[in-house]
């Protein structure tokens, strides 16, 4: 292998023994918290994982928290996001380009309605709950699919991340995957294998290869090379080749400084989840001895104890004038075990927002409470939403516009930030906007309401256009320029002169 191949492995084992300080605390998380997931312990489908859980507070908890996270950060079926004229494209050229910009941003939204977006997504958005971290891959699909993306979350058991010093994401991404010969054929066209993996590949189709799939950051781009690593004394070079955007999404909940993969809800209230856990499972032992008893015999050599069941209609003999089976009274009734329990469970919820961030359906409510829930929930996940726009949302709509650009489905435009920039729809976005909208139409109001002469300070057609913007409204249908159909009736500082 060249310098530069070493070099790739050689960070792949650093950052892979940086990961494993993380895998003790990532099963525990999952084993509690989301066992039926296969994201970490990389067992087989179908084992019954839990066997060992008395109290499922925490795993309904998390399923709520990530249908919650899905129905306001990327509503399915809805235009969570739009496209618009940056603050550096020029008047004119914006006023022309706007409607294309709506445009592109409707289909591109379809082409994520017809992939596997949701499914995907709702399961990275379980994982970043309860392993802080989670990675989405963004593959562009065959020519003639349905949709042009395809969708996959990456269990965090096969994945080594690095922090970009630039960028400060996760932008380095080591993933070990298993293929069989033909999926490695499929994949990786032209590659010349050995002939003990080519032997073993035909003769059994199922077997399994180890190959390792690495993306770093290359100036603005990023380099990809696949190695296979099964059984080879040097691993060996199956591919290379380049993106513009990285494949590879990893995004976090939260994170400590110093430290490179995050913290996640069910990381903070793990010990409320696992105390509970043990609660219930006590109470129910408890239960097993209320029903059954504790019992005492005379030892006489006579009675069998392994011959005696406690079944309802049982008739138990016993010695003339000796006392038989005596139930072993206990020395108190004093039982705590339920306040325990329910003051743990209200954590928990607490920790994971459920108290907090709870279905609106669940009670008839006005348009006040409704948007004070929204306002709330804004307030409650500004922090983590502003990581998830930078380290999700941002990326993911860049790479989905790359694709559909190199195809020629939308303007040869950069989404950059100053020629044209991302406006955020979702529920949780609308909800932040939320204090600056009522501000807008309180002043607006009281000026009015203070006659003629206050009314002149406001532009009124600027107003409706912020309103618009603050609201989410499809630039295109907003006008930049109201045209007043009979001008000279309006007398002098009275509507929009401009």
């Amino acid at each position: 292998m060249t310098q530069i191949h070493n070099e790739i492995m050689s960070g792949y084992d650093a950052a892979k023994s940086r990961r494993n300080s993380w895998e003790a605390l990532w099963k525990e998380c999952y084993q509690y918290a989301l066992p039926q997931q296969e994201s970490y312990d990389g067992f087989s489908g179908g084992r019954n994982r839990t066997a060992d859980i008395y109290d499922g507070t925490a795993m309904d908890s998390v399923e709520q928290l990530a249908a919650s996270l899905l129905g306001n950060l990327t509503p399915p079926w809805s235009q969570w996001f739009g496209l618009t004229p940056g603050p550096d494209m020029p008047k004119q050229d914006s006023e022309l380009l706007a409607p294309a910009l709506e445009k592109a941003a409707r289909l591109l939204q379809s082409h994520l309605d017809k992939s596997n977006f949701t499914t995907e997504m709702h399961q990275a958005f379980l994982d970043v709950i309860v392993g802080g971290t989670a990675i989405l891959l963004f593959e562009e699909s065959q020519p003639g699919d349905y949709s042009a993306f395809r969708f996959k979350a990456i269990p965090l058991s096969t994945i080594a991340l690095e922090e970009g010093r630039r960028t400060g994401r996760l932008d380095t991404v080591y993933r070990e995957v298993s293929m069989t010969l033909q999926e490695m054929q499929d994949r990786f066209a032209d590659i010349d294998l050995p002939s003990k993996v080519i032997e073993r590949g035909v003769k059994d189709s199922n077997a399994s290869f180890a190959v390792l799939e690495t993306v770093t950051p290359n100036g603005l781009t990023y380099d990809y090379a696949a190695f296979l690593t099964e059984d080879m004394t040097e691993p060996l070079l199956l591919a290379t080749g380049q993106y513009a955007q990285s494949p590879f999404i990893a995004f976090r909940w939260m994170k400590s400084p110093g430290e490179i993969y995050g913290r996640s809800p069910v990381m903070k209230s793990l010990p409320d989840i696992k105390t509970a856990n043990k609660v219930v499972e006590l109470i129910l032992k408890n239960a097993s001895i209320a029903v059954s008893g504790v019992w005492q015999a005379d030892d006489d050599g006579v009675i069998n104890l392994e011959n005696i069941e406690l079944t309802p209609g049982s008739i138990i003999p016993k010695a003339v004038g000796s006392k038989g089976l005596t139930p072993l009274e206990m020395p108190s009734n004093f039982d705590v075990s339920q306040i325990v329990l329910e003051d743990l469970r209200s954590r928990i919820r607490h920790a994971l927002l459920v108290d907090r961030l709870g279905m609106i359906g669940q009670r008839q409510m006005t348009a006040t409470e409704v948007l004070e829930r929204s306002a709330e929930m804004a307030l409650l996940l500004g922090a983590t939403y502003g990581r998830l726009q930078s380290e999700l949302l941002t990326p993911l709509i860049q790479r989905a516009y790359g694709i559909l650009r190199r195809r020629g489905e939308v303007p040869d435009i950069d989404i950059d930030g100053r020629l044209v920039t991302l406006d955020y729809r979702s529920p949780l976005a609308l909800g932040q906007r939320q204090n600056n909208i009522q501000n807008t139409l309180y002043w607006i109001n009281s000026a009015l309401a203070m006659g003629p002469e206050a009314a002149t300070a406001v532009n009124l057609p600027a107003a409706i256009r912020h309103l618009g913007q603050a609201l989410g409204v499809p630039s295109d249908l907003i006008r930049e320029e109201i045209i007043l159909s009979n001008p000279e009736t309006i007398e002098p500082n009275q509507g929009d002169q401009s």
